[in-house]
């Protein structure tokens, strides 16, 4: 099984920049997209959002041109959940969860605080809200791939300016502890860590728009797929695809075993 996780900064504009003509490619199963920054019906009617063997699920943000999750998957669900009980957050179009059998493939779309202190106490609000669902994910015995941009780098190898941005939004102490738990105490594994646990620079996911980042890979990894034991024991390969850009981030493939 073949998951993709990509946030597009918008799904439009990552068509134009080939994403779905890449997505042909890949064999992918499930393809995880976040950033949508479109509804539905901006979408129906055009055949390159509606790939030959997939099935498109999206959960839009009330706010037209902003945030937005999808799933693109070969296989019917069982069922489709797009809300998490919280209204500040399911407004924002931030989760979608397929389930099948007992796989549940989620992709997630994390609050960034990086353009003040408004959007980071709604990124604080979402961490402290969000923990204790996961605790029973994990306790609900089902196996999870939970795809997204988590816009936490966890560690100083997930960033290549680790000592200058430890006062920045994604990198804050409280946010990379926050994963801490999350890997420790919930018990949840980084998928791309479970293959590569020291990688550096080929590892980052994510380059700003400013300065020549990309060209110099002054990058960030801040997408993920988290994901049960069960599921990381079937880790088969991992890697961040980087022949193509089709927007500030990358996206993360990891294959599992059947």
């Amino acid at each position: 099984m073949r998951v993709i996780s990509i946030n597009t900064n918008g799904i439009r504009s990552a068509a134009k920049k080939g994403f779905f003509d890449w997505l042909a490619t890949t064999q992918a199963d499930y393809v995880c997209i976040q950033e949508t920054k479109a509804q539905p019906e901006d979408l129906a009617g055009d055949e390159t959002f509606a790939p030959a063997g997939y099935s498109a699920y999206f959960r839009s943000a009330v706010k037209k041109g902003y945030s937005g999750v999808a799933i693109y998957a070969r296989q019917t669900p069982d069922a489709v959940l797009d809300t998490l009980g919280a209204a500040e957050f399911d407004d924002e179009g931030r989760y979608l969860e397929l389930r099948r059998g007992n796989l549940s493939v989620v992709s997630l779309y994390l609050p960034s605080g990086s353009s003040g202190p408004e959007r980071q106490a709604s990124k604080d609000r979402f961490l402290a809200f969000f923990l204790p669902k996961l605790r029973e994910w994990k306790a609900s015995g089902r196996d999870y791939v939970i795809c997204g941009d988590w816009n936490i780098a966890h560690t100083k190898i997930d960033i290549k300016n680790w000592r200058s941005n430890q006062k920045n939004s994604g990198f804050l102490p409280h946010e990379r502890a926050w994963l801490d738990s999350l890997f420790g105490e919930v018990g949840f594994v980084d998928g791309f860590r479970a293959k590569h646990p020291t990688l550096e620079g080929e590892a980052y996911s994510w380059w700003s728009n400013r300065g020549n980042a990309y060209t110099n890979n002054v990058g960030w990894r801040i997408d993920y797929q988290i994901v049960t034991p069960s599921m990381a024991s079937r880790i088969t390969e991992a890697a961040v695809y980087k022949n193509a850009k089709f927007s500030d981030h990358a996206p993360v493939v990891i294959d599992y075993a059947d």
